[in-house]
């Protein structure tokens, strides 16, 4: 019963003057993050494509979802626990990859994994992680031995260097890989963009490609385009010694971390991600194979028909199509179409508690929480994370009971109501 004693020790700590380190209120949790980071940081975090318009469809779209309580139901509070990919998961949440947490905290990863960890929960690290992915494996391990993470994958043009990301999950310990289909090139982000800030520039997100074998290999092989040879200043100054800070991490001089960032500039990019590498991922990989970024049902089948364990619908939380289908109202047609076969997950949007409540009552198996634990990250490093999830679990336990649900399996479509209907007009109305 985690929601009561969330609830409790919070008010309880009131008692005596305490208020939560980490705010409970999701605007206030933003608020108090942007406070602590720095322009640039927060603007990545933060920021979507374009107007931001999809970004606030996701959040209308809960909005305007109803939960019908049903009451009388003589029940406990349901139990949480899941078991999807081979694994029990305590609740049918888990934290979102979101990559260059080192933007948040300086233990990025470590201290996220950890905290999920420590609640059963599963963490999906970035394929731009500030770690390499052993030690946020290792750090999760050693928190919970039966810690489940799994790796987030963009394909890249360079075949060796994804291949050897694959063997470094399974060697790794993964229980699964997450391959991005929504983001094959960076969308339009005008927060970033009016502050001329990418972190991978200098060196940022980049552990996993600066650990790899095949990627610090092909360092030295030629690259299309003229080289990037700009007039100093004071600015590219203290970037180029940021950068070498970066590569002192991973034990690479200057001019080494400055033929890695400009590999992976060539190679991130990869628009003709199709069909037929899905297939190729498949076969390459004994993991379990989720596809993520999935809107359109025909999409899902797709990809079951090809063999995939799990469909994840995201819009990549508003961050790559402004103008994109808000992923909840994704999510029933999605579920359709998979039939039952695999399991289907969804984040973009998601904010609190009722909000995993509505998506798993519309089909979803599980919910990823994105930037509201970097916010917690930022405030209070793994302790902020824990916070975060913690608040979010004890509303889903409070909203489930409080709404009749006696297990999980109760949930479904017949709980909710698209919006408020209209108020009666004439005789009793007002």
């Amino acid at each position: 019963m985690i929601g009561r004693q969330v609830q409790q020790a919070i008010y309880l700590k009131g008692l005596l003057g305490e208020r939560p380190r980490v705010p409970v209120r999701p605007e206030g949790l933003e608020e108090a993050a942007k406070r602590r980071m720095s322009p640039e940081a927060f603007a990545y975090v933060a920021g979507g494509a374009g107007v931001e318009w999809t970004m606030a469809e996701n959040r209308e779209a809960f909005r305007r979802l109803r939960l019908l309580p049903k009451m009388l139901r003589g029940a406990k509070p349901p139990a949480l626990d899941v078991r999807l990919f081979g694994r029990t998961w305590q609740a049918p949440l888990f934290l979102a990859p979101i990559g260059v947490l080192e933007l948040a905290h300086p233990l990025a990863e470590l201290a996220a994994a950890r905290a999920a960890a420590k609640r059963g929960l599963p963490f999906m690290v970035s394929n731009q992680a500030s770690y390499p992915l052993e030690r946020v494996v290792e750090a999760a391990k050693a928190a919970n031995p039966e810690a489940a993470v799994f790796f987030q994958l963009y394909h890249s043009t360079d075949p060796e260097v994804v291949k050897s990301f694959l063997r470094r999950a399974e060697a790794a310990g993964c229980s699964g890989v997450v391959l991005t289909l929504d983001t094959v090139q960076l969308g339009w982000r005008p927060r970033d963009l009016d502050l001329g800030h990418l972190p991978f520039l200098k060196g940022q997100g980049l552990a996993i490609y600066l650990t790899d074998p095949a990627f610090l290999k092909a360092l030295d092989e030629p690259l299309e385009g003229p080289a990037f040879r700009p007039r100093p200043t004071p600015a590219l100054l203290k970037n180029l010694l940021a950068l070498r800070r970066a590569g002192r991490r991973f034990g690479l001089s200057l001019s080494r971390m400055q033929k890695a960032v400009r590999r992976f500039v060539a190679t991130y990019s990869y628009p003709e991600l199709s069909w037929d590498d899905v297939a190729r991922l498949r076969e390459a990989t004994s993991l379990p194979l989720i596809l993520k970024g999935v809107l359109r049902p025909e999409d899902a089948a797709q990809g079951v028909a090809l063999g995939v364990d799990g469909i994840y619908v995201s819009n990549h939380g508003g961050r790559q199509v402004d103008g994109s289908l808000a992923a909840l109202h994704a999510l029933p047609q999605v579920v359709q179409a998979v039939g039952g076969k695999v399991p289907v997950l969804l984040d973009s949007g998601v904010r609190t508690g009722a909000d995993v409540a509505k998506a798993l009552a519309l089909g979803a198996r599980a919910v990823g929480l994105g930037r509201p634990y970097v916010y917690g990250l930022a405030l209070a490093g793994e302790e902020g994370v824990g916070a975060v999830l913690d608040h979010a679990l004890a509303e889903l336990e409070l909203t489930l009971a409080l709404s009749g649900v006696r297990s999980l399996e109760e949930l479904g479509p017949h709980l909710l109501a698209k919006e408020n209907p209209p108020p009666l007009l004439g005789r009793g109305g007002a």
